[in-house]
């Protein structure tokens, strides 16, 4: 068996004036974003109860004027949030107008508290704060993103996330729960207003707020440090208030025009079939285009869900078209990722697909998030981030590790590596997939950490799924930062 192993240096991002860096949030500072806003403010709007509107606004303030990061021991992992003012991070102002505000009045919670059924408590919840989102679209105070702060009160009784966290996206089977899951709901049937949303919590706001211990560790929660939240949060609202990019993955030299495709698939609710789920990256502008598929098959008891050949055909048909509508050309390289293996006929729907194009470069990739083997580093430290090993063809990939640009691993647990699986015919070396995977885990928008897991096709097509088993007959919009 071949077995070799390298480790791969800390892939750099792209920010504004074609500067570089690894770590997004020191590129932000040093260069702004990729992509400057069109105008110099972003307007927010607020709807939560009368204190979290409060603390929100409150927030802001303080923000503007800078938090200092817990960064004694490792300053890259905890840096300062520098402030709003002149030139700063993002480049223009974060705003929220007198008027744009909405508190659910305490009676409107109570009676969602006392709902003993939890199906009717989140659909209560749910359509109290669209009502809300609905005024303000309608009012002369129209955002460009609103802020939805959960106030605790609201989080208990909503949020039941042992059976919430499995319940949406299938990994490799239909299994999981019909629970109703809020934050999909909510942002489906958001999905009709003008302006995106960005949920957080009341401990977001207010360091004090206590969230309940079984909440925090059913769901894996763990709040950050002000300076660190900060920065994730208006990297969110930039992203979404503006719909520009604050960063992309930095071109290679010699780089061929690449569309990369994420697939996931996920139940509708209260039944037994499966869809397909997939976003569409593209490459060139970092943009996530959204993709609904059709029905997917599984195997036998219901396991493993797989798309026909026509309709693998035909997704990857409907991703080169809105392709090459956005670029006014077609992909010279298409990689597709999936965390389920490729049946051979969803492999040649594909490949059928990329011949009609003329997309001569493509890679097929089953990314398997579990793996028996794990590779140990010498002393008392888990293994570096960027560790790679080639296993006669596959190869072994640690998106998470310990990290020398941070000083310290900073995960929970012993990092676990990704099994990269090409389909045959694929046109890349495993070395060079899993290069891309790890540059791939830097895209996400929603944190300025640099120690992500999957790689965004995978990790878009999961959120999207989670959106979309709450869309029915309506429009589903193609915008990545509806679903996240």
């Amino acid at each position: 068996m071949k077995f070799e192993t390298k480790i791969f240096e800390e892939p750099h991002l792209e920010f504004g004036d074609k500067h570089h860096h690894p770590d997004p949030r020191l590129g932000l500072f040093e260069a702004g974003p990729l992509q400057t806003p069109t105008g110099d403010v972003v307007n927010i709007a607020v709807v939560g109860s009368a204190k979290t509107v409060e603390d929100t606004k409150r927030f802001f303030t303080e923000a503007a004027a800078g938090f200092q990061g817990k960064g004694e021991k490792h300053p890259n992992l905890h840096p300062d949030f520098p402030g709003l003012g002149n030139q700063n991070p993002f480049r223009c102002r974060f705003d929220i107008p007198d008027g744009s505000t909405a508190a659910i009045s305490q009676t409107k919670i109570d009676k969602i508290r006392k709902e003993p059924h939890h199906a009717k408590a989140v659909e209560m919840a749910v359509d109290e704060i669209l009502q809300e989102l609905q005024t303000l679209d309608e009012s002369r105070h129209r955002p460009d993103v609103a802020i939805v702060a959960l106030p605790i009160s609201l989080i208990e009784r909503v949020w039941n996330a042992k059976v919430d966290a499995s319940a949406t996206v299938e990994k490799d089977d239909s299994g999981g729960s019909d629970a109703p899951d809020f934050r999909g709901m909510l942002k489906a049937k958001a999905m009709g207003l003008s302006f995106p949303i960005q949920l957080a919590w009341e401990d977001v706001f207010d360091e004090k707020a206590s969230i309940p211990r079984k909440i925090k560790e059913s769901s894996s929660r763990k709040i950050q440090d002000q300076a660190d939240r900060t920065w994730n949060l208006f990297t969110t609202l930039y992203y979404k208030g503006t719909g520009r990019i604050p960063w992309r993955k930095m071109p290679q030299d010699g780089e061929f025009t690449a569309c990369y495709i994420g697939i996931s698939f996920y139940r509708e609710v209260g039944g037994q079939q499966l869809f397909t789920s997939a976003a569409q990256m593209f490459d060139e502008r970092g943009r996530g285009f959204i993709l609904k598929g059709k029905r997917a098959q599984t195997e036998s008891r219901g396991r493993h869900p797989y798309m026909t050949q026509d309709d693998a055909h035909q997704l990857i048909a409907d991703a080169l078209s809105a392709y090459k509508g956005h670029h006014k050309n077609y992909p010279a390289r298409v990689i597709v990722l999936k965390t389920s293996q490729f049946r051979e006929e969803e492999a040649e729907g594909i490949f059928e697909t990329l011949n009609e194009a003329g997309t001569e470069l493509r890679d097929l990739v089953w990314v398997q998030e579990s793996y028996s083997v794990k590779v140990l580093r010498d002393g008392n430290y888990p293994v570096m981030r960027g560790t790679f090993v080639e296993l006669d063809g596959k190869g072994l990939l640690y998106t998470n590790g310990s990290m020398p640009y941070y000083g310290t691993y900073p995960g929970l647990y012993d990092p676990k590596p990704l099994l990269l699986c090409p389909y045959k015919g694929s046109d890349s070396t495993i070395a060079q997939i899993a290069s891309e995977v790890l540059a791939l885990t830097k895209i996400n928008w929603n944190s300025t950490q640099m120690n992500q897991k999957l790689p965004i096709p995978i990790r878009a097509a999961r959120a999207v799924g989670e959106v979309l088993k709450y869309t029915t007959d309506q429009k589903v919009s193609s915008d990545y930062a509806r679903y996240i």
